[in-house]
């Protein structure tokens, strides 16, 4: 997938759960157009590693995306490392599936806690640097789950509804400020994190047949997305909401994972 070298020269971008998946295919694409990366994660042997491949235009911080006290610690790092934080992508989630009648309280809101509270954290605490960098733009990676309802998802899709919440509120507020502030909903994407709750021999191909595109989408196609956002080509682009699911938004319905 073509890069544009050089676009993100002399900026800095934090992607969370940036160690693999779709966060490690958006660290990849802003490294290749030329941007110092932030790989914040708490696999830290796999963010280490992929830092370490990058080369010193990468670092890699701890953060558990929950924790008010790391992400002061680790916006803080990244100053004083970069000098600056121009981007954030907040990318790091977590799934489960489970009915409604058995799911606990505690599963429902450490999706709650992960998915819609580590944004909101993210957002909140990169204002100020971002100010002191001039301006910046915040992506908050939703889902297409935030569009509609899907059978054992009652958790997670709650969760990216309220990001899309968070994300139209944040533009509003932080358009003054030169804060840029949208979302991406991907969907049918394959990732670890939607193979790990439906298994390894899931036939992703078999269900996605049917909507426009008929085939799971890669990371690499969600990253060149979310670098086009925080790129100056999107500088009149803020609260916008942009799907990256091969036309699942626009199918009727697409038949569920049965797994119960």
């Amino acid at each position: 997938m073509s890069t544009s070298p050089g676009r993100y020269e002399g900026r800095v971008a934090i992607v969370t759960g940036g160690a693999r998946g779709m966060g490690e295919a958006e660290i990849r694409r802003f490294a290749a157009e030329g941007a110092k990366v932030v790989i914040a994660d708490i696999l830290d042997e796999e963010g280490r590693c992929l830092a370490k491949e990058i080369g010193e235009s990468a670092l890699f911080v701890h953060l558990d995306v929950t924790q008010e006290d790391e992400w002061a610690q680790g916006v803080a790092a990244v100053e004083d490392h970069f000098g600056r934080i121009d981007v954030l992508v907040n990318n790091a989630g977590i799934a489960q599936l489970d009915p409604i009648q058995t799911i606990s309280a505690e599963a429902f809101m450490r999706q709650i806690q992960v998915n819609a509270l580590g944004p909101f954290l993210g957002v909140r605490t990169l204002v100020e640097p971002m100010k002191r960098s001039g301006g910046g733009a915040i992506v908050n990676v939703a889902s297409v789950a935030a569009l509609s309802g899907l059978e054992y998802q009652a958790s997670y899709s709650a969760s990216k509804h309220a990001v899309r919440g968070i994300t139209a509120v944040a533009a509003k507020e932080l358009g003054p400020l030169g804060i840029r502030v949208n979302t991406v909903l991907p969907g049918g994407v394959d990732t670890p994190m939607l193979r790990g709750p439906l298994g390894d021999d899931f036939d992703f191909d078999a269900m996605l047949s049917g909507t426009p595109v008929g085939r799971p989408g890669v990371p690499e196609e969600v990253a060149a997305v979310v670098c086009f956002l925080c790129a100056p080509e999107a500088s009149f682009v803020t609260g916008a909401e942009v799907a990256v699911d091969g036309g699942i938004q626009a199918c009727l319905t697409l038949p569920p994972p049965r797994t119960h």
